[in-house]
């Protein structure tokens, strides 16, 4: 294992490795967040509470 390290420098090898993972959880929230399903900040009945708060149909 000592021979990989002395092909990469263990500082920029542990930077890349957090940004590259960083972004990927950013990428994975962002695609969860874009589900109806998933979607935690609009909560699972997003579309029923629109629902309730139209205006009454007139008779």
């Amino acid at each position: 294992m000592w021979r990989v390290w002395k092909l990469f420098d263990p500082l920029r090898a542990m930077v890349a490795q957090g940004i590259f993972l960083f972004g990927l959880a950013v990428l994975i929230h962002l695609v969860l967040l874009s589900t109806p399903t998933f979607n935690w900040l609009d909560g699972p009945n997003a579309n029923q509470s629109l629902k309730q708060n139209a205006a009454m149909p007139k008779k």
